[in-house]
């Protein structure tokens, strides 16, 4: 049996990413669904799991680790190879600036536009839509260029970027200016092992 635990909440783009690569490496894992519209991660229970009191968090063994980020960079470095993060301290940086771009300018703004309409957050919408558009735009620059964000092929850069850009249409965001980011999604797609946010008549809240 896996020693291996999620904690997520399916419709989490932060979750996403984290099930994405552990699809991706073939990673067998027990999930286990904390409900973050009832406030589950508040409760003492999930507290004690993680004081963070957040989703997803991941449980290896020994190893208890929270972020989505810090769970990618995990993952690739124990289950993965050096295609998913290299070692190279060049190559790292890429990685690790799009992951900046991932936790700042898609967080902040796609992801937070989206828990406006979807979760009744209190962000204001139009900024977050801004700057998520910003977000947006050194994607494109990028992807106009290049097939990914940090190297010739896929990274963790990748699947970080990849949840509130696919959720654009949730945020109030149209990724119709962005060409080279949508042919970029559809390549994110069709990688093997490559799962869904959620099957779309399940989801609720």
């Amino acid at each position: 049996m896996s020693s291996i635990t999620l904690y997520d909440f399916p419709l989490s783009g932060n979750c996403h990413k984290v099930r994405l690569l552990l699809s991706m490496l073939e990673i067998d894992h027990e999930r286990v669904t904390i409900d973050v519209v009832a406030n589950q991660t508040a409760s003492p229970q999930f507290k004690r799991i993680n004081p963070r009191g957040q989703v997803p968090f991941l449980v290896d063994g020994e190893v208890r680790i929270w972020d989505s980020m810090a769970i990618l960079i995990y993952l690739a470095r124990r289950y993965g190879t050096t295609n998913w993060l290299p070692d190279d301290p060049a190559a790292e940086a890429l990685v690790m600036q799009w992951l900046a771009v991932a936790g700042d300018e898609l967080l902040y703004g796609l992801a937070r536009a989206r828990a406006v309409w979807r979760l009744g957050r209190p962000f204001n919408r139009e900024q977050c839509q801004q700057e998520g558009r910003g977000g947006l735009s050194l994607m494109e620059q990028r992807l106009a260029q290049a097939d990914w964000l940090a190297a010739e092929h896929v990274t963790i850069a990748d699947l970080a970027c990849y949840p509130y850009v696919a959720l654009a249409d949730e945020a109030g965001v149209t990724l119709e200016p962005y060409p080279a980011v949508r042919e970029w999604l559809a390549r994110v797609e069709a990688l093997p092992g490559w799962v869904p946010l959620i099957e779309r008549e399940d989801e609720a809240g």
